[in-house]
């Protein structure tokens, strides 16, 4: 066997054992979530190809979920757009942080591109974890074995699931209808490493509900901004604060 095939073979053999990691609990808790996001679609009003196609172009469910909810909401595309990207924004530290662990001096920049796609909290914590036992020659094959499949994987869900949660009884849909929202909630809440950003989660679930009585259009773009503001505020009066006691001391 010639050293390339060897490559190819080994290449294969790491692809496979990504693959596997979708048997993980942190994965399966999101196909688990994803057939709640298929009941969502469902009362929101969106049809099969179009909720398989949120999955597959978005690949965020915090994203689609603020998605959805505009568009329950009766939010132009312009204010949907916005709230999308924002909320998307705090992706690129995840792409940053992953992109130099898998990339090698070969490494085709297309490659790592098309990767960044399938970058989410669940694969990103998943690549932080396990990247660094894999060779770095093999590292893109094993991410992309994991987050190709963790991805295709959600959309099949999505496309099953959405006509089998019409069947369900009222109470069994509004359960699984529960389970993206805790998924949300919880994958925010415990990707936040810094006090200042659960602070401005809690202030912004604490606005969203009022800015739906004030600004149904806008509720979310606003809760967002300004709750991240408030949080930023507070957070910066608090050093200075801290800075003025340490120097008076």
């Amino acid at each position: 066997m010639s050293a390339e095939q060897r490559i190819e073979r080994g290449s294969l053999n790491w692809f496979l054992v990504g693959m596997r990691g979708v048997l993980s609990l942190p994965a399966l808790i999101l196909m688990t979530s994803y057939v709640g996001f298929s009941a969502f679609a469902l009362e929101a009003g969106l049809s099969r190809s179009e909720a398989v196609a949120m999955t597959l172009g978005i690949w965020a469910l915090p994203a689609q979920m603020i998605l959805v909810g505009s568009m329950l909401g009766g939010a132009n595309i312009a204010a949907s757009f916005l709230a999308v990207t924002l909320s998307s924004i705090r992706m690129m530290p995840m792409v940053a942080s992953i992109v130099p662990e898998m990339r090698t001096p070969k490494t085709p920049v297309w490659i790592l591109l098309f990767l960044s796609h399938f970058i989410a909290i669940t694969s990103w914590v998943f690549a932080a974890t396990h990247l660094r036992d894999v060779p770095r020659q093999h590292r893109v094959v094993f991410f992309a074995g994991f987050g190709m499949t963790l991805t295709l994987t959600n959309a099949v869900i999505v496309g099953i699931s959405y006509g089998i949660v019409s069947q369900f009884p009222p109470m069994v849909a509004g359960a699984l209808f529960m389970l993206t929202p805790v998924y949300f909630v919880s994958s925010i809440w415990a990707s936040a490493k810094q006090v200042v950003v659960k602070l401005a989660f809690v202030i912004g679930v604490v606005l969203g509900p009022l800015m739906a009585l004030v600004s149904p259009q806008f509720d979310v773009l606003i809760a967002g901004i300004g709750g991240g503001t408030i949080a930023y505020l507070i957070d910066r009066y608090r050093r200075r604060r801290k800075a003025v006691s340490q120097e008076s001391a």
